[in-house]
């Protein structure tokens, strides 16, 4: 049975891909940090294995791959996915507040592929899947640091393709456009309306479009494929 890890995985995006994962036979790990109960009802719907940290933090993010590897094995296939977002004037931010969007959504994807790509390179074979943003490429207004967060995952997904692929592993990015999660809780409908008619399908993605999009690129069909960024976006920005 083929193993994966999702980082972030109890609400949202993250919680979709891990039911899906968890659906097509595989034993799945999942990371959560603050949203306990959130874990473990996910954990009793699909029969995942939760496992509390703060992938901020290096020493526990090598702590829990240590404990996973040790226990389960080395993943087949990992997504980091974990991310936090802060919406205001960059102005306004706090020095705390840049560290922990940065650390969380940057960072932790080097230190969770640092740590997992280690079994792979030995097996010669595994799926990195990163979960960046459109913001990433093209920026957004009062989100500096998410944007720039997504940007470096978009540069460390290049570069580490080329790095791990005579290893046999394959690194991607997904990135998202806007997807109805707690994320777009902060916008009013005014807001979402335009960023609907802002995409060419005239819709907001849902969890369940990014998770289809992850799992393609875990799976055997994609085995030719690294080092891309996969949009899943209706077509955004349109016009």
């Amino acid at each position: 049975m083929k193993l994966a890890l999702i980082t972030g995985g109890s609400r949202g995006i993250g919680r979709e891909i891990t039911r899906l994962f968890a659906a097509k036979g595989y034993k799945t790990i999942f990371l959560y940090n603050n949203s306990a109960d959130a874990a473990s009802s996910l954990s009793k719907e699909c029969g995942a294995i939760g496992l509390r940290c703060d992938v901020s933090d290096p020493a526990e993010a090598e702590a829990a791959c240590r404990e996973i590897v040790n226990k389960y094995g080395c993943p087949d296939v990992l997504v980091n996915n974990a991310g936090v977002s802060y919406i205001g004037l960059f102005t306004d931010m706090s020095i705390n507040d840049w560290y922990k969007v940065i650390n969380t959504n940057l960072s932790a994807v080097f230190f969770f592929s640092k740590e997992i790509a280690k079994g792979m390179v030995s097996r010669h074979s595994g799926r990195i899947i990163n979960i960046g943003s459109v913001w990433g490429n093209y920026g957004a207004s009062c989100e500096a640091a998410y944007s720039a967060s997504k940007a470096g995952v978009r540069g460390f997904t290049s570069a580490l393709a080329k790095e791990l692929g005579p290893s046999g592993i394959t690194v991607n990015c997904v990135e998202p456009g806007v997807i109805m999660t707690d994320m777009c809780a902060d916008f009013d409908g005014q807001t979402l309306d335009e960023l609907k008619n802002s995409t060419s399908l005239c819709r907001l993605g849902t969890p369940a479009d990014v998770a289809n999009a992850v799992y393609f690129l875990a799976s055997d069909e994609a085995s030719f494929i690294t080092g891309q960024f996969l949009g899943v976006d209706g077509g955004f920005p349109f016009g």
